[in-house]
């Protein structure tokens, strides 16, 4: 994506009062990746989300986002997911395979279950384009995949609704994180990271 995301459409949201979010975040370049978690963190707090309707979830690299996210959306516990990580390219094709695979299980994890899941993860030539993308003069593309969360998880409540109910999810209900990965409402308890482009 070059330059900034398209304005939020930020009308009446109806339906997320009490909804609860999830946002994977990978670790690999975690220097970036806590800089768009701040950026989602963010803008779920300026839509009125709390804190404790938040879970953060830490996975190895970028490659791992969709597993995570297709376990939590299949809870039903959460309105949306924001999937978000950085790959930087290195000198092999490394790159290529990791980020449009994470892109494209991203995108099947929500045609599938039927919860949004957001693409915010950073494809960058260099670790000064990541940093341009992850709050810099380009946006943070952590806030912009938040801000898509709200929005189609709005959309959705709205269809359903329209079409009579059916499948819900992301209700004031939580438990606790699944084993291997404990929520974390402040974006740390990230080990460093690592070089490379995962």
């Amino acid at each position: 994506m070059a330059g900034r995301a398209p304005r939020p459409h930020r009308g009446d949201r109806p339906g997320l009062d009490g909804a609860c979010f999830a946002v994977v975040a990978a670790r690999f370049n975690e220097r970036i990746s806590k800089r768009l978690l701040s950026g989602a963190m963010r803008a779920l707090a300026s839509a009125g989300v709390t804190d404790e309707a938040v879970e953060v979830h830490w996975v190895p690299g970028s490659f791992e986002l969709p597993q995570a996210a297709a376990l939590l959306a299949r809870t039903g516990r959460y309105a949306a997911i924001v999937c978000i990580g950085c790959v930087i390219k290195g000198e092999t094709p490394h790159f290529d395979f990791v980020a449009g695979q994470a892109a494209a299980g991203i995108q099947q994890v929500a045609l599938e279950t039927g919860v949004p899941a957001t693409f915010g993860v950073i494809t960058a030539l260099t670790e000064a384009q990541a940093l341009a993308r992850s709050g810099g003069e380009v946006g943070n593309r952590g806030q912009e995949a938040a801000e898509a969360a709200l929005e189609m998880a709005a959309f959705l409540h709205a269809q359903r609704s329209r079409n009579g109910g059916g499948r819900g999810g992301g209700g004031p209900r939580r438990r606790r994180a699944q084993a291997g990965s404990a929520p974390d409402r402040r974006g740390g308890g990230a080990p460093r990271s690592r070089p490379g482009g995962k």
